[in-house]
């Protein structure tokens, strides 16, 4: 038995190891799933009517003086979408599964439009909100100075006066102009961002490094996402990129897939392009072990998992489970772990650091693979000081926010505190790679998919 395959006996006898026991915490989870989905989809059509009840506001303001029947024409085309948006997410969630034979290109630009139109009505209501209060303070300072008009400025909340007008047409343009920007923005994302890669080179000094590993040569890619792919033309420019910085290792940080293992079939013969004189290994992220997808059976899910492992395999690429290799040359010897997908919060938390160490604890520099950057603070930094530096991916950079020079902002950083970038604390440094690929949204605005170049030096 080889260990591909013993790492596989590992994970099954894991999950089933007591038959009867999973079987019916499986059915459990099922039931609660379903339910749980049933709410979801509950508070998703609530969600979407407030939305557009508030955005339908500044749109009748504007349309006061076109014709009846071209209020109404609107009007339904409006309120139409909203409804064309929920059915369309239910039955994308509910009759078109990962698994059913729908084109996954169909799938992710349905799903895209709908989030790319309600995520700029959302910036809208931020402005018109502002309208809101001014308003709403307004009548509370006439109220409690018991002015007279107060009754009036209430009214006017709901139906503002003539010399009103001005101030919340203007707003209701400004609130609809930002979101038709985003909503331009992000299209373009699509159009231009999603295969827009870029290499960015990285030095690491590292204490310890044993010179005969001095100005040596890392390419990382995280979070692949081959589900979402619909340019493989471009796909292969990214690889050819990679390789022509002639690395000398290659790490893969995590999420080969989306939520099946069939999704990287037709990018095998691409990802197996990628060499490496002293290795190219990969690890696990949230998303390869079909945690996220409805499966018939325990032995199913686990057959997956098996199925993305040998894809792996067959790719060249050698898939690190809590485990690890000493990379010799000349005689020095450095240690590259990786472990199963870690994260904090509720992401699952398969990895065992502690069992990639094993026998490890002789090798002076020690590289960490863990796909959740949450790992490192969690379980690396000042718990593992041996631990030189951390390879993750994971957060994107939500695929939407601005670089400019040393400044980066993206929305992920309300959660990810290491969300882009290298980092370093106590001699122990992380790099989180922004990702080759995508998810959910097929592209990216300010943040753009990422190939990583690292040169060790003698720190």
């Amino acid at each position: 038995m080889n260990d591909s395959e013993n790492r596989s006996t590992e994970f099954e006898t894991l999950f089933l190891s007591k038959p009867l026991c999973f079987h019916s915490v499986f059915s459990k989870h099922l039931y609660y799933y379903f339910m749980n989905r049933m709410v979801g989809f509950a508070l998703m059509a609530l969600f979407f009517v407030l939305i557009d009840f508030y955005v339908w506001q500044a749109i009748k303001l504007l349309m006061r003086s076109t014709s009846v029947s071209t209020q109404r024409l609107i009007s339904f085309g409006f309120w139409g979408f909203t409804v064309f948006s929920i059915l369309s997410i239910i039955a994308t969630f509910t009759y078109m599964p990962v698994s059913a034979p729908v084109k996954a290109s169909f799938r992710t630009f349905l799903m895209a439009g709908i989030f790319i139109i309600y995520i700029s009505k959302i910036f809208s209501v931020l402005v018109l909100i502002i309208d809101d209060l001014i308003r709403f303070g307004k009548w509370v300072v006439n109220y409690f100075q018991g002015n007279s008009t107060a009754t009036q400025v209430a009214t006017d909340a709901l139906q503002p006066a003539a010399e009103k007008i001005s101030r919340s047409e203007f707003l209701a343009k400004t609130a609809l102009t930002i979101g038709g920007l985003n909503a331009g923005g992000m299209t373009w994302g699509i159009l231009s961002g999603a295969h827009d890669y870029r290499v960015r080179n990285v030095t690491l000094r590292i204490k310890n490094l044993p010179k005969q590993f001095d100005g040596m040569k890392i390419a990382q890619l995280s979070d692949i996402h081959s589900g979402s792919f619909f340019n493989k033309t471009a796909v292969k420019g990214g690889v050819e990129m990679l390789m022509k910085e002639k690395p000398d290792m290659f790490f893969f940080t995590g999420d080969l897939v989306n939520n099946v293992a069939p999704e990287v079939r037709d990018y095998i013969d691409i990802f197996s392009k990628i060499k490496a004189p002293l290795g190219t290994f990969s690890t696990l992220g949230n998303h390869d072990y079909g945690d996220y997808t409805q499966w018939e059976s325990p032995e199913k899910k686990i057959q997956n998992l098996k199925d993305l492992m040998n894809a792996h395999k067959t790719m060249g690429w050698d898939l690190l489970m809590d485990e690890h290799r000493a990379v010799k040359v000349d005689g020095e010897s450095i240690g590259v772990l990786g472990i199963q997908n870690w994260g904090a919060g509720n992401f699952a938390k398969y990895g065992d650091l502690e069992k990639a160490q094993q026998n490890a604890h002789d090798l002076p520099v020690k590289l960490l693979l863990s796909h959740d950057p949450s790992h490192w603070r969690n379980r690396v930094l000042g718990k593992h000081s041996d631990i030189d530096v951390a390879f993750a991916g994971h957060t994107h950079g939500m695929q939407y926010g601005v670089e400019l020079g040393n400044f980066k902002w993206s929305p992920v950083q309300l959660r990810y505190k290491e969300w882009a970038g290298l980092y370093e604390e106590n001699d122990q440094k992380l790099y989180v790679n922004r990702g080759f690929g995508y998810i959910g949204y097929p592209g990216r605005l300010g943040i753009l998919p990422e190939i990583a170049i690292f040169e060790l030096k003698v720190g």
